[in-house]
């Protein structure tokens, strides 16, 4: 490590109402260079994910109902896989060992599954239940993998599930990055503990 770095584990006070509660979704504490790349990545990557959707042939035959769906989860899973990769979120989501909030969490994205599942494949119930048991199979062995084994089996499950959907249950080109996105943001992102921050001494700190 450059002797100017340093592992900083505090976590920085938030202030009360919906601007903390904000921040401690977010993680508390992002640094500038974190803020930037969550802003100006998203911003690019939502602007070509957007120009794919709009190019793909499955545009036309969407209601309103399902390209609003389609919108959301794309705003969702941007965003989130930059979120959860910053040290401030690392530092937050895995401040202590209790691993349910952490799962609650992940749970939580079910409902992705069933909005893909119910509103933009006619229902299929296959495709949302195949990937729930992979989802959450994954997610529990993440946690209980010791945190050396964490980073690789959180690849490897990554990869399983990303070929599995690919092999036996592909989305049509205007959905098929939903997959990818939608494990990358939860098993290597939010799973996955890693130092919570590094922080410059002196003129150059963040």
């Amino acid at each position: 490590m450059r002797d100017d770095l340093r592992i900083d584990w505090t976590i920085p006070a938030t202030p009360a109402g919906w601007e903390g509660g904000l921040e401690r979704f977010m993680g508390p504490g992002r640094s500038r260079v974190e803020l930037a790349v969550e802003l100006g990545g998203g911003a690019v990557t939502a602007g070509l994910l957007g120009l794919l959707i709009w190019r793909g042939p499955e545009r036309d035959a969407w209601s309103w109902p399902q390209t609003l769906v389609v919108v959301l989860i794309a705003l969702d899973l941007v965003g989130g896989v930059l979120t959860n990769a910053t040290n401030a979120a690392k530092r937050w989501y895995h401040r202590d060992a209790n691993p349910w909030p952490r799962l609650g969490f992940v749970a939580s994205h079910l409902l992705h599954l069933t909005a893909v599942g119910l509103l933009l494949l006619g229902q299929d119930w296959t495709w949302s239940l195949s990937n729930a048991v992979l989802l959450l199979g994954s997610a529990v062995l993440i946690e209980r993998i010791p945190a050396e084994g964490k980073r690789p089996v959180a690849m490897a499950a990554f990869m399983v599930a990303l070929i599995v959907n690919l092999a036996l249950f592909p989305l049509p080109p205007s959905l098929a990055w939903i997959p990818p996105l939608f494990y990358l943001k939860l098993l290597v992102g939010h799973l996955v503990p890693e130092a919570p921050l590094y922080r410059r001494d002196g003129p150059r700190g963040y």
